[in-house]
């Protein structure tokens, strides 16, 4: 008994020494929450360093696509979940046959599968060294979008369209654009 309380001891005062420790790290260096002022700094910072260098001319601002990409898979997900919810409602509607309600619950199991199935496309597509990508499947027509910065060619499309041929299923057609980072 009196070697768990030396252990209770040892781990109370362990305990409070760690939180002390981090209570005086954080008081000299506090991190603000606001993520604004953290970039606008960083970008301050950095600013002043090129300026520094005699390299401010080359400072331009980036338009990032991939905003845009995720606004598109937004758009499709509030498309999508309206959809599920308008089929939900008619399943749990009793005007139904059993027959009507089992063709509503597997179209809603379809649309979470091509949801599942676009997504995992895009985290292997940009797993072969693309920055962003945008995956929208329609039946059996499957159209990938690709944001990159270098120069594409038909290489590449030709590379992706295997691939999603070879992992999709049921696709019959891939279209494969390229749009390139803005500067």
């Amino acid at each position: 008994m009196k070697a768990n309380k030396r252990t209770v001891w040892f781990l109370t005062l362990l305990s409070l020494v760690a939180v002390i420790s981090i209570y005086y790290v954080k008081k000299e260096a506090p991190m603000p929450f606001d993520g604004i002022a953290i970039f606008t700094k960083e970008t301050k910072d950095a600013t002043n360093l090129l300026e520094k260098e005699g390299k401010s001319e080359e400072v331009k601002p980036v338009f990032a696509e991939s905003y845009i990409f995720q606004d598109m898979r937004m758009e499709v997900r509030n498309e999508r979940s309206e959809t599920v919810q308008q089929l939900t409602e008619k399943m749990t509607s009793s005007d139904f046959s059993a027959e009507e309600k089992n063709e509503i619950f597997n179209e809603i199991a379809d649309l979470r599968k091509v949801s599942s199935t676009e997504a995992l496309m895009e985290m292997q597509i940009a797993a072969l060294g693309y920055p962003e990508v945008f995956v929208r499947g329609d039946g059996d027509r499957v159209n990938v979008t690709v944001l990159s910065n270098e120069s594409h060619s038909p290489k590449m499309a030709d590379e992706i369209t295997q691939y999603v041929m070879s992992s999709w299923e049921g696709a019959q057609t891939v279209k494969v654009d390229f749009a390139e980072i803005k500067e």
